[in-house]
């Protein structure tokens, strides 16, 4: 097929805070040295920000180093954390809150900011565009371009106008080739061009498997009087204690609004675990519980979070690519913190994309960037915490925390062990009969609710007649491996209620995907037991269109 082509010095796939600012450090880099560089950034969703779910506490280290004077600029960092709340929710009624000393200080978050970094994003392009950058929402990166040689070259924006049989329908447009001297992945947690990438060029060998925690969110506004602007609260346990790990939050924002979640990791074992109903039940303790009673829910969403830290980190370069952000996995789980990692580890791409540029270079692989990598503090941060994860998932919440406590709080992160996690998430899944039974309460629409509800409220849409973005690499394998063995757990593990086991009027059961439900996740493509299911980009626009998450 011959294909419109565009050509850029470097194409920036994804507009979270990694790709983002790597554009805007590539841009200021330029500028400095007077010299033009043709900059584009591509992003999936409709508009900046719109696939974007965070906390969010945020740091502003690296957005210091980005633009010390965002204040000035008008960056929507307008609520800053006036104290932290750390509780044991040791059962569904009662809760300890924990002293200082037996929390690790990375937890503490004096002097970072609760906001939404859907509206940093959008913020953040806007600094971009004034530097120049071309910044296209709204176009998905379907596939990689590779060169004679193996390097990559660039992208193929997605075709639009495909029927669901395969057919060109009357809005057919043929996707665009848009090619680099650099291309800087930045698709985010699961990113699936990333993973393609990771594969063909063995970036995870002799790495600890990547691990993943599937985060949920919900914004509610709540009474005047139930609200203290700046307060940050995290707890454990209940409901997760004893079938799950995670923890959840509640951060009160501004203008009377609180941010609810609960992050879920993905490696527990039980398949009758519902990650939906975990969080619905989050809401009805008493310390959530008397924030958001009498209050609204006006947002829901969900995302999966990569939490595997230093251990995972792949390689992050090959011959004409470099991974920025949570594509490649900084995010720093022991301060439940990704955003200025990312930024962070988009600034050093930046970096070393530029040197290369400089050196009148195309598609090489930039091993220099190892080094420019392990002399920042995102190195130091990540190195430090490296042990954080992996003690969690092996030794579980209370072992698992008072060493992460020891470590952090007396050593700084410099105990002389590594201990790693080299089980993948999917795996250990145990049978469906012998594992333990799980009930959750039905909604009661006041607090709780059903995901068909929620998801409406993240406002997804897609193009219903097009090709399914969810493959079924064999489609046998549902009824006749997952349902057996595990009953089918795609029903629960999915938090948009894509995935249904439908019995026909002839006794027979079928495997459905509502696709137009999903809300990009990518949790079934980490969780499938068989590592049956394939996520791929939809048609661009498609998704969910969080206005401020």
């Amino acid at each position: 097929m011959q294909r419109e082509s565009m050509e850029f010095d470097v194409l920036i796939v994804g507009g979270g805070p990694a790709g983002l600012s790597t554009a805007c450090r590539l841009a200021q880099l330029a500028e400095q040295e007077e010299k033009e560089l043709q900059i584009c950034v591509i992003e999936k969703g409709s508009e900046i920000g719109a696939h974007i779910l965070s906390g969010a506490v945020f740091e502003t280290r690296a957005l210091d180093e980005l633009f010390s004077d965002w204040k000035e600029r008008g960056a929507p960092l307008n609520t800053p954390v006036i104290g932290d709340d750390i509780f044991l929710f040791k059962n569904a009624e009662k809760a300890t809150k924990l002293p200082n000393f037996m929390v690790p200080k990375t937890f503490h978050n004096k002097g970072n900011y609760i906001t939404s970094m859907g509206n940093v994003c959008r913020w953040l392009a806007e600094q971009a565009e004034a530097l120049g950058v071309e910044v296209f929402p709204g176009f998905s990166a379907a596939e990689v371009i590779y060169g004679e040689n193996g390097a990559v070259e660039g992208v193929i924006t997605g075709d639009m106008g495909i029927s669901a049989s395969g057919e060109h329908k009357d809005s057919y447009m043929p996707g665009m080739e848009l090619r680099a001297r650099y291309t800087v992945f930045a698709e985010g947690s699961r990113g699936h061009l990333g993973k393609e990438l990771i594969a063909k060029f063995e970036l995870d060998k002799n790495r600890s498997p990547q691990h993943y925690a599937l985060g949920f969110k919900e914004i509610w506004d709540i009474p005047a009087d139930q609200h203290q602007e700046g307060l940050v609260v995290h707890s454990t346990g209940w409901p997760l204690e004893g079938h799950a790990s995670g923890g959840g939050y509640l951060y009160h924002a501004e203008n009377n609004q609180v941010f609810v979640g609960l992050i879920v990791d993905l490696n527990y074992t039980n398949p009758h675990v519902n990650p939906f109903a975990e969080f619905q039940q989050y809401k009805q303790h008493p310390t959530i519980l008397k924030a958001l009673k009498g209050g609204k829910r006006v947002s829901y969403g969900a995302r999966v979070i990569t939490k595997g830290g230093f251990h995972s980190l792949p390689k992050m370069t090959m011959p004409g690519a470099i991974f920025a952000g949570c594509e490649a996995g900084t995010l720093n789980f022991a301060k439940i913190k990704g955003n200025h990692t990312a930024m962070k580890s988009g600034m050093l791409a930046a970096e070393s994309v530029y040197a290369a540029l400089s050196a009148e270079q195309s598609h090489t692989d930039l091993i220099e960037h190892e080094e420019r990598f392990k002399n920042s503090w995102l190195f130091n941060e990540l190195y430090t915490s490296r042990n954080f994860g992996p003690v969690i998932h092996k030794w579980g919440t209370w072992l698992g925390g008072a060493y992460n406590t020891l470590d952090q709080n007396w050593f700084g992160g410099k105990l002389p062990f590594n201990i790693k996690d080299n089980r993948p998430d999917y795996a250990g899944m145990e049978l469906a009969d012998k594992a333990k039974k799980l009930t959750y309460p039905k909604p009661d629409n006041a607090i709780t609710f059903d995901r068909s509800s929620s998801v409406y409220l993240s406002n997804t849409n897609h193009e219903e007649d097009q090709p399914c973005h969810l493959q079924l690499l064999d489609p046998t394998i549902p009824i006749s491996v997952n349902l057996v063995k595990y009953a089918e757990p795609a029903q629960r593990y999915c938090p948009a209620g894509v995935y249904e086991v439908v019995e026909q009027s002839n006794g027979d059961k079928v495997f459905q995907i509502n696709a137009q439900n999903c809300i990009h996740c990518k949790t079934c493509d980490i969780k499938d037991p068989s590592q049956n299911i394939r996520w791929v980009t939809p048609e661009g626009t498609g998704g969910p269109n969080y206005p401020n998450m």
